[in-house]
């Protein structure tokens, strides 16, 4: 069976999930909606590096639905417009098209997202008959799916941590990285990220699914963090680091149980790879890391790197690859929000050649 998909966006993900979806041979693309005025009238195929489609892209959001497509592939930036991300969600879902997506990042496991706009999507599932997924990398599979996988292993489990160490200086999104992140600002200032709850808002959904995985209740989650100033001057791809601002950023999002720090989401991110010498170090050039205590002991490193060799550009890839792939699962799903708990395995079926 082939689905037929549009591709709603084509940004830093976008551009990965477009030429995945072209290349897939279970996928059609039909549709593509841009926001630049620049890359409407283009065929597709240009604008991701991939041969001709014949499909247009558009600025017309009324153009690709009428298409009919089986399902979007919703990759527009939700971190600082998730409002208006769900509002086009529940669009796509009412008009009896099924929605995979990275964008609004706490939906990757829904009982533990923000009610209103749980309510929201599933009213518009309802109406449409349609099916939601949202999932990534981090979060996403890299700590939901995985470590979950892994528990499957284990006599007994003690605790769970599941860890991202990368250096950030590749990744092409200097508006997270400066803005959002706090990357270059100084210790009496407060980046988005760092402002209380907001660690939680993004990361505490994977927390709650590891926790519902597992079958136990949360007492609560907490969060933590330190920082790290440069001590020099340095420039990267995104942006200039002063001295003395921020370079290194360690976090936790931590899921109590029994009175216990047993489930940890932790990000290790660096701006340059000597940056925090004394924070824990990747494998390679950088990795998602599993540690889960207990009988047995399992510690698992997952290294991503694209053709050009950017570890960050992998990462974004699988980011994208996720979800195109789970398309055939969303679209057979029974309707309504989907976590990876509602999914059979997904694999790349058709992708070996």
């Amino acid at each position: 069976m082939t689905y037929r998909v549009v591709q709603w966006s084509t940004g830093n993900v976008g551009m990965f999930a477009l030429r995945s979806i072209i290349e897939h041979p279970d996928l059609e693309l039909v549709g593509l909606l841009v926001h630049s005025q620049a890359k409407a009238g283009q065929d597709a195929g240009a604008l991701c590096g991939a041969a001709p489609t014949g499909v247009i892209a558009t600025n017309d959001a009324d153009e690709v639905l009428a298409l009919k497509p089986d399902v979007v592939c919703y990759t527009a930036t939700g971190d600082l417009r998730p409002h208006e991300a769900v509002e086009d969600m529940c669009r796509i879902l009412e008009s009896g098209a099924n929605v995979v997506s990275s964008s609004v990042v706490s939906l990757v496991y829904p009982p533990a997202a923000d009610k209103a706009f749980v309510a929201q999507l599933q009213a518009a599932c309802d109406k449409g008959g349609t099916s939601c997924f949202t999932s990534g990398i981090d979060p996403g599979f890299g700590n939901d799916l995985m470590p979950l996988t892994l528990t499957g292993f284990a006599q007994r489990i003690d605790a769970v941590r599941v860890m991202e160490i990368l250096n950030y200086d590749t990744y092409d999104q200097p508006t997270v990285l400066f803005d959002t992140m706090g990357f270059g600002s100084r210790p009496e200032e407060t980046p988005l990220l760092l402002m209380p709850g907001v660690l939680t808002l993004a990361w505490g959904s994977v927390v709650h699914m590891i926790a519902a995985g597992l079958g136990v209740e949360l007492d609560e989650v907490r969060e933590r963090f330190e920082r790290w100033e440069s001590d020099r001057k340095f420039e990267t791809p995104g942006g200039v680091i002063e001295e003395g601002t921020m370079a290194g950023l360690r976090f936790e999002v931590i899921g109590v149980v029994n009175g216990r720090e047993a489930i940890v989401v932790e990000h290790v991110t660096r701006m340059r790879d000597d940056a925090a010498p004394d924070w824990p170090q990747p494998a390679g050039q950088g990795s998602y890391r599993i540690v889960i205590e207990g009988n047995p002991k399992m510690k698992c490193e997952l290294e991503l790197v694209g053709e050009g060799g950017d570890h960050n550009a992998g990462g974004v890839l699988a980011t994208a690859t996720r979800i195109v792939n789970a398309i055939p699962a969303v679209v057979a799903a029974s309707p309504g929000l989907l976590s990876p708990l509602d999914l059979p395995l997904v694999t790349g079926k058709h992708l070996l050649s």
